[in-house]
């Protein structure tokens, strides 16, 4: 698709980071699970030390998708890293070259910012995203289980 800008999103871009939010969570069969809100969005976007940083895909003022992320640490590197929390373009969007544009302006950042590697996750079944991300060179992380505590778990054990 050609005429695709990306620019680093502001405070005025919450509502249209959480229509993305909300509609990847409903591409990955999660509705229910957003507990965000552009609000939240907002505040954490306008804060000293926001905990992510978001860039928007868009053509002639229209976004097209997303890209959230922030920064990690690589131990062994001892550099810090990209994390890619979502990367999402709408199926109207796709196969257009939104989500390679928005991967390219990540890679450029890291690069530019000296991180070791750039990492992402992406679900067992998402098929077309696994094909997409083989073709760009990206490998799965086999042998390694991600694990997540959350809600009443992660409560329960902060507390002990």
């Amino acid at each position: 698709m050609s005429g695709v800008e990306i620019r680093a999103a502001s405070v005025d871009d919450a509502e249209v980071i959480f229509g993305f939010i909300r509609e990847l969570a409903e591409y990955e069969r999660e509705p229910d699970a957003v507990k965000t809100s552009p609000a939240v969005l907002r505040q954490q976007l306008a804060s000293g030390s926001p905990p992510f940083e978001c860039v928007i895909a868009e053509s002639n003022v229209e976004p097209l998708g997303f890209a959230l992320f922030f920064h990690n640490y690589s131990t062994w590197r001892g550099r810090p890293g990209l994390y890619l929390e979502d990367l999402f373009v709408p199926e109207r969007f796709r196969r257009r070259g939104v989500g390679l544009a928005l991967l390219k302006h990540l890679a450029r950042l890291a690069v530019a910012r000296d991180c070791a590697r750039m990492e992402w996750s992406v679900l067992n079944w998402n098929e077309p995203a696994i094909r997409f991300y083989r073709s760009l060179g990206a490998s799965p992380m086999d042998g390694w289980t991600t694990f997540r505590l959350t809600d009443d778990a992660l409560l329960k054990l902060g507390a002990a």
